[in-house]
């Protein structure tokens, strides 16, 4: 997962750096996350991957346009020795998403995933991706939308979490429904040729949802998230192991179905 550098405009990062975060991050591959980008890259783009997390998308991304420089960017250490490893080719560093050390025009590609929902000023973090994108360049940013979020059977466990995350998330400075609202932000920071497009990740097979049940019970009572609703007082242990209890049972139902929609914004900068 993309963990955006820290700033003045930076909200805290709601999902924090647990081994299950990062578990769920590292199964991302350019073919799930950034599938709407990869027909405009080419070999000797100049690519800066913002939020790169443990680097499974920026190893994607790079191939795609060697031999061009591929910069990858987070906060975490640890995150960024373990992207470092996934994707060798590219050159990685703490950075903050707000003062990008970067000269302007550095860039032919700009990309954050799972970024923009996590900061507190989305429409100047965009001015800044912008100013270190070539003025023919493009940015390119995912994000998921909470709100959108849809599943089968009803599960009043799984209501309950995402009321919660989207609580938490919003007290922490953030926007829980961020794709819904990629295009606003664009065109509030100045950019041009806004397209707008919309994807979904699926989990149906018994291995999926049982994948992606497993780690949000696991985050819900041992990630960032737990820590922060216990301490803002939005939920008690008991409750939330109530909800990791509903995550497991859901998914042991042969006929359950989860989708997560994502907003995908492809612009020219400011």
């Amino acid at each position: 997962m993309p963990s955006e550098a820290s700033g003045s405009g930076t909200a805290r990062y709601t999902h924090g750096h647990h081994e299950s975060v990062l578990r769920s991050h590292r199964q991302r591959t350019a073919e799930t996350s950034a599938a709407y980008l990869l027909a405009h890259l080419g070999p000797g783009l100049r690519l800066l991957d913002v939020g790169c997390g443990p680097g499974t998308v920026t190893e994607g991304l790079a191939r795609r346009v060697a031999p061009g420089p591929v910069v990858g960017i987070d906060t975490d250490l640890g995150v960024l020795r373990s992207a470092a490893s996934a994707a060798p080719e590219a050159q990685f560093a703490a950075a903050d998403l707000f003062a990008l050390p970067h000269p302007d025009d550095a860039f032919d590609v700009v990309h954050a995933h799972q970024v923009l929902q996590h900061v507190a000023d989305p429409v100047a973090a965009l001015r800044e991706l912008s100013r270190v994108c070539r003025p023919e360049g493009l940015l390119a940013v995912r994000d998921a939308d909470y709100g959108a979020m849809t599943w089968f059977p009803a599960r009043p466990e799984l209501e309950r979490w995402r009321a919660l995350y989207r609580a938490v998330a919003r007290r922490n400075g953030g926007e829980p429904d961020a794709g819904r609202r990629l295009g606003a932000w664009a065109r509030a920071a100045g950019c041009q040729e806004v397209s707008l497009s919309a994807s979904a990740w699926c989990f149906a097979t018994s291995q999926d949802r049982r994948w992606w049940a497993e780690t949000w019970a696991e985050r819900t009572t041992s990630s960032a998230l737990a820590t922060r609703a216990l301490e803002l007082g939005l939920a008690s242990q008991r409750e939330l192991a109530e909800l990791a209890a509903g995550w497991l049972d859901w998914a042991e139902d042969p006929d359950a179905w989860f989708a997560v929609l994502h907003g995908e914004l492809l612009c020219r900068p400011c």
